[in-house]
């Protein structure tokens, strides 16, 4: 199997150095495997300017990564209701050049329009404020309040996750 090493200009997930690019790439081949695992890439003629990618989260939920912070604000009943068997959009990358020119929000569409009954969530970094500004732009709603200091992960449902009426909002 080939694996791709990125190139500088290439989108990274999450804006990302080039040591988490390389661990996203290294873990793509397993991610392809999941259940309902789905991607789409935005072109500028034959160049790569973006990438999105999800899959089906299951039961039990996972321990590793971030998903010990998004169960932690959630507690366990939720975490269960809301994000297992739901859609998790996992990455989403523009190049800079690319970016305001409506690409990402058509990826995030791409990847989450066909999820069942709208059940579709992300997690994304409090420090990006970027990216947080981004969702809740795109109709997403926070879920999960910031670790003390303002550090940690969000959880963000889609505009048409059926637990949005159940959801506190933070503040």
């Amino acid at each position: 199997m080939h694996r791709a090493t990125p190139s500088p200009s290439a989108p990274r997930p999450t804006g990302e150095d080039e040591e988490r690019a390389a661990e996203f790439a290294a873990r793509l081949p397993a991610d392809v495997r999941r259940p309902g695992f789905t991607a789409v890439l935005a072109f500028a003629g034959e160049e790569v300017v973006g990438f999105a990618t999800a899959w089906t989260a299951l039961a039990p939920f996972p321990t590793d990564r971030c998903y010990p912070q998004a169960a932690a604000g959630l507690g366990p009943e939720r975490t269960v209701e809301w994000l297992c068997g739901a859609r998790e959009t996992d990455e989403l990358a523009l190049r800079p050049d690319a970016r305001g020119t409506g690409l990402a929000a058509g990826l995030l569409q791409a990847v989450t329009e066909d999820a069942p009954d709208g059940r579709s969530w992300l997690l994304t970094s409090v420090r990006s404020t970027r990216a947080m500004s981004f969702y809740r732009r795109q109709g997403w709603s926070q879920v999960t309040h910031p670790s003390p200091g303002g550090t940690g992960i969000a959880v963000f449902l889609a505009p048409r996750h059926p637990a949005l009426a159940d959801a506190p909002v933070p503040p």
